[in-house]
């Protein structure tokens, strides 16, 4: 039951060959396919040395081997350990046994046979010399197969040279041996230039919100379009901009439009591009891409999610290598950027959510000149954000852009876009010609809460309870002045959720104690609703009481709002190496103060709840009956809320300019 809530001209790769000359022939590269030849040809060459240089025919022991002896056509016969025999044919005699093709023979034509037993083979040649048909010597000799003996010396290492060159292609991007991405250019920077011409390029228009953000970052576009505006009254161009700032606030969409808006070569590589198993790679890779910028300067380089490779450097001595290289990594890219070197004309981009890990040194002035941050849109710009992601929308009369911007606090413009696209989802999968109020309220829902489980079973008395709860918070957030306003309540199951209280959180600068603490006690009222009326208390409030404890020892600790420790924050200090600064009886007293605080807000909510009791249970009711209640159900039972809203207050003061300059206009009209 919780709540959840380009005017230079950069250089062209020389396609010529030579010292850059165009009418010059191109250098012919080597190919391995000329290398696996010519092992081909060896490996032939080797077989047929081994065979003699002679013609081979295999012919039976019974009756053609022993016809050949009794003729007197054999000169030699040389019997092998694998009952096979040579039979060397007498030069005069070769016609007779093979024929026409007797022309093709080497010098020392011979024939195989298979025999069968050795003494029966032995009794009759010595039979043939006597009777006077065999007069040649007899030899005995291990058959040696020289091709399987090279190849089973060989095999191993090709197996292993084999093993290497597929690890080497798998880990440097699938390319060949010599071309990019290969073994021998595993040290080559993977970045990727990005071609200002594409069609699908996105410019500062595509960039909705992030006013100042947009700002510093044209600025840099300026800077490269037009130097000498800046540098005739003495400015120099600045060395590198990171951008930081939460998940999906649009840091790698700034990067983009900077890539579309400017006239120069723009590099694009991820800080895990650097990261390798190799020693020296990550450094050898920071070399040649300033390398490749240097020769195309003026130019941009863009490094996404840079503490991948920027985080800060140990105090103590490493026992890794890992570590090492990636330290030695980030000092190449140190050195690089403002070093004894000179990157005139190179401007660094990198973005991060984790600016409080990396390095001091990157940080410095000379390196990173500016932090530009990217925050999550507020109200207006949220507006802005939802018209962008709505163009190619099919949207009705019914949807109104205000309402999902308030509906929408903390929501990044990943988070926007995903809603739209949720929207359009479901819309379609109920067959709608266009996406609805009720379709973005849906999406909404879904991201938010999850996905509605109306199939969990419960019985009367947990939805009774359900309801009970989801009411306290209901009506303490209707009653206490700076607790956000309430869009719906529902007691149907969503995601992990029994039931759920939407509301609208203010989106305040600065908060006050007494804001937190209406907050704080709304809160509560789930589980002080169950102890008044059901007379005993469950699991269901466990994420009420989790927010709760956090907010009050952040209060307390850090915020330095006790009345026993006021004006204190106790903080995590990493420098000097120390968890808790401050002593065992201070976080005693810090403890108690959390239970008062926390005691009194409870006690604070019982007591509303009680004064409000037969609204209270007339909302029950209505959650028991509907399932899902809305404001405008609150103001019938309560009346209406006496307090505005934030948000509302914003608004009005953004249509006031408007409504009085639509009065000037209509007075002229009038007049004229």
């Amino acid at each position: 039951m919780s709540e959840n809530n380009q005017n230079s001209n950069p250089r062209q790769p020389n396609r010529g060959g030579g010292n850059g000359d165009p009418k010059m022939p191109p250098v012919p590269k080597f190919k391995l396919n000329w290398l696996y030849m010519i092992i081909g040809v060896a490996l032939i060459v080797l077989w047929w040395n081994g065979k003699g240089g002679s013609m081979v025919k295999e012919v039976a022991y019974d009756p053609q081997f022993k016809e050949y002896i009794n003729q007197g056509y054999a000169d030699r016969v040389v019997v092998y350990d694998d009952r096979t025999l040579n039979m060397y044919i007498k030069p005069s005699y070769i016609k007779e046994v093979y024929g026409p093709e007797s022309s093709k023979m080497g010098p020392q034509p011979y024939v195989t046979v298979q025999y069968g037993s050795e003494e029966s083979l032995e009794q009759f040649l010595e039979k043939a010399k006597a009777e006077g048909h065999f007069s040649g010597s007899i030899e005995y000799d291990k058959h040696e197969d020289y091709i399987g003996a090279l190849i089973g010396s060989l095999l191993p290492i090709i197996l292993l040279v084999v093993l290497w060159v597929f690890i080497m292609r798998r880990m440097s991007g699938g390319g060949g041996m010599m071309g990019p991405g290969g073994v021998f250019s595993v040290g080559k920077s993977k970045a990727k230039l990005v071609d200002k011409d594409q069609p699908d390029r996105i410019t500062f228009k595509d960039v909705a919100g992030q006013k100042e953000a947009k700002q510093e970052v044209a600025e840099i576009v300026e800077f490269l379009k037009n130097p000498g505006k800046f540098t005739e009254l003495g400015g120099k161009i600045p060395k590198g901009a990171l951008l930081v700032g939460p998940p999906g606030t649009g840091k790698t969409l700034l990067a983009k439009a900077v890539a579309g808006e400017a006239d120069v070569p723009f590099f694009s590589l991820s800080g895990s591009d650097f990261v390798e198993m190799f020693v020296g790679v990550g450094a050898s890779r920071v070399r040649d891409l300033f390398r490749q910028a240097k020769e195309k300067a003026p130019c941009i380089i863009f490094i996404d999610e840079i503490d991948a490779v920027g985080r800060a450097r140990s105090h103590g001595a490493t026992m890794g290598g890992g570590n090492d290289e990636r330290e030695s990594t980030l000092n190449q890219l140190l050195t690089e950027m403002d070093g004894f070197g000179t990157n005139s004309g190179v401007i660094i981009l990198a973005a991060t959510n984790r600016a409080d890990i990396l390095d001091k040194a990157l940080l410095r002035a000379g390196r990173f000149d500016r932090q530009i941050h990217v925050d999550l849109p507020d109200l207006n710009e949220r507006k802005e954000v939802f018209a962008v992601h709505l163009r190619p929308v099919k949207v009705d009369d019914t949807v109104d852009v205000d309402i999902l911007a308030r509906q929408t606090p903390g929501f990044s413009g990943a988070d926007i876009a995903n809603v739209c696209n949720e929207a359009a989802l479901i819309a379609a999968r109920h067959d709608k010609k266009a996406v609805g109020k009720q379709d973005f309220h849906d999406a909404i829902d879904r991201i938010i809460g999850g996905l509605e489980k109306k199939t969990k079973v419960m019985t009367n008395d947990e939805k009774r309870t359900i309801a009970l709860h989801e009411a306290g918070h209901a009506t303490l957030s209707w009653f206490l002045e700076y607790a956000n306003p309430l869009i719906k309540v529902t007691i149907v199951p969503r995601g992990r959720a029994l039931g759920a209280a939407w509301y609208m959180p203010e989106e305040r600068q600065i908060t006050t104690k007494e804001q937190m603490l209406d907050e704080m006690c709304a809160t509560l009222g789930g589980r002080a609703a169950e102890e008044l009326f059901v007379g005993h208390i469950s699991t269901g409030a466990m994420n009420d009481l989790e927010r709760v404890t956090k907010q009050a020892y952040g209060m307390i600790a850090y915020a330095g709002m006790s009345d026993r420790l006021p004006n204190l924050c106790y903080y995590n200090n990493n420098e000097y190496s120390f968890q808790r600064p401050y002593s065992e009886s201070t976080a005693q007293l810090i403890d108690e103060e959390v239970k008062l605080m926390v005691n009194e807000q409870y006690a604070r909510a019982k007591q509303l709840l009680d004064e409000h009791r037969e609204g209270h249970a007339a909302l029950a009711d209505l959650l028991m009956t509907r399932e899902v209640i809305f404001a405008e159900d609150m103001e019938k039972i309560f009346g209406k809320r006496p307090w505005t809203s934030r948000s509302e207050e914003i608004m009005a003061a953004e249509e006031a300019p408007n409504e009085k300059a639509e009065r000037v206009e209509e007075t002229s009209d009038v007049s004229e």
